[in-house]
């Protein structure tokens, strides 16, 4: 695959100190490993191809969650690892979407709101789905949390990719839901927003929130009270897609959600220094119209981007109900052989054994390792490593020492 024109990392790279003024201790330590990624300050190894002999030097990724550059990788490995969870029942899409005025407030209390947003979304499915008048069974789901939008505006919503049915309440069978019919979207509408409006309350009268700007009034009881009366007014946007075409179309969706940021590199058509220009695509339109090109200056997309770093430590994908990671592997063992008519037949062939399936069911390994075969770019052969390349040794500078030339200075 070829490197695309314009990187992240390039305009990063042309931020001068003015426009890193104010950036938070997570943002900046972003920016930084976006902007070696798969430099020379990270390390790498040096591989030569066994056909043609040829050289080539790759250099290590920062593996932040954030950089466009490591996020196939991630992916795969996430995915690899929740293969075995998949179930042979219909899977549904159900975005839960949080209204402008919460969403600015959860810009400058994301940790708050966002962990009341998960805990608001989980609430609401199992709520509706153990009601016996909708389903009256235990749901499962997978959550993964977007803020942006298209053009990098906030937009915080929580993507959920839930199984179409949930375990009885005596856990002896599975119970469907209707063909084609998840749960009532407007049932799940106005039982997010009382929880979520309450979660709100409370995290205010613990003094768990802050506010600035124009919305700096809110710090008061009174003004936030009717600020909560507003937002329990208007219709919060929850909505459910068709049931997926089948557990492969499921692991294809989850690959292009789970670890998707803010925006891509191959989105970014232009950069000259000073100005930006990437693809957008506006949802409200189809047909002509709906894609198209907007064009911003280095700052402002960059504040843009910027608004999207998670807290450190912040998980934005998962797993609730019997998917909760506590009892994942017990509950979808026991769901399988309630299910035991649907599951596809294995053939079993001489190579397997327990000793592979154990080996199959293990999460990836602590240090993400993942073994691909390198292939030349000139022959196609396969390319061993001949050579690791250590980080450059960092040497902090002597108090009195004077500034080193600008010819010196390493790359």
């Amino acid at each position: 695959m070829s490197r695309p024109s314009f990187e992240v990392a390039d305009i990063a790279r042309n931020l001068g100190p003015g426009l890193r003024e104010g950036l938070s201790r997570d943002q900046l330590r972003v920016l930084s490993a976006i902007e070696a990624c798969r430099t020379a300050k990270l390390g790498g190894h040096k591989d030569r191809c066994e056909t043609c002999g040829h050289v080539e030097i790759a250099y290590n990724s920062c593996r932040n969650r954030h950089c466009p550059k490591c996020q196939a990788a991630s992916a795969y490995r996430w995915l690899e690892a929740r293969q075995r969870d998949l179930l042979p029942v219909p899977y549904y899409h159900v975005v839960f979407t949080l209204p402008k005025g919460v969403a600015d407030i959860a810009h400058t209390n994301k940790s708050a709101i966002y962990g009341a947003l998960f805990k608001a979304v989980s609430q609401t499915l199992m709520i509706i789905g153990s009601d016996p008048k909708h389903l009256g069974a235990k749901l499962g789901a997978t959550l993964v949390l977007h803020t942006w939008g298209s053009a990098l505006t906030h937009h915080p919503h929580i993507h959920g990719i839930v199984p179409g049915g949930g375990l009885s309440t005596d856990g002896s069978r599975w119970i469907d839901c209707r063909k084609g019919f998840f749960l009532p979207v407007r049932v799940l509408s106005r039982l997010f927003r009382r929880l979520m409006c309450e979660r709100l309350a409370k995290l205010h009268a613990a003094g768990e929130l802050k506010f600035f700007g124009r919305n700096k009034d809110l710090v008061d009881r009174d003004a936030f009270t009717v600020f909560l009366g507003r937002e329990r007014n208007r219709e919060w946007v929850v909505y459910a897609k068709r049931p997926f075409a089948g557990p492969e179309q499921v692991l294809a969706y989850l690959a292009r959600y789970t670890h998707r940021i803010a925006i891509s590199n191959s989105r970014i058509t232009a950069f000259d220094g000073k100005r930006v220009t990437f693809r957008v695509k506006n949802y409200r339109k189809n047909g002509p119209g709906r894609y198209g090109v907007m064009t911003l200056d280095v700052g402002e997309f960059m504040r843009r981007f910027l608004l999207h770093i998670l807290p450190d430590g912040f998980h934005r994908i998962r797993h609730v109900g019997f998917l909760a990671n506590t009892n994942r592997v017990k509950s979808v063992d026991h769901i399988r052989k309630v299910l035991a008519d649907r599951m596809p037949v294995h053939k079993e062939t001489d190579t397997d054994n327990k000793d592979n399936d154990k080996d199959k069911r293990q999460e990836p390994r602590s240090d993400d390792t993942v073994v691909n075969e390198v292939i030349c770019s000139c022959c196609g052969g396969p390319m061993v490593m001949i050579e690791a390349i250590p980080k450059p040794a960092f040497v902090r500078p002597q108090a009195n020492a004077p500034p080193r030339p600008a010819h010196d200075v390493a790359p």
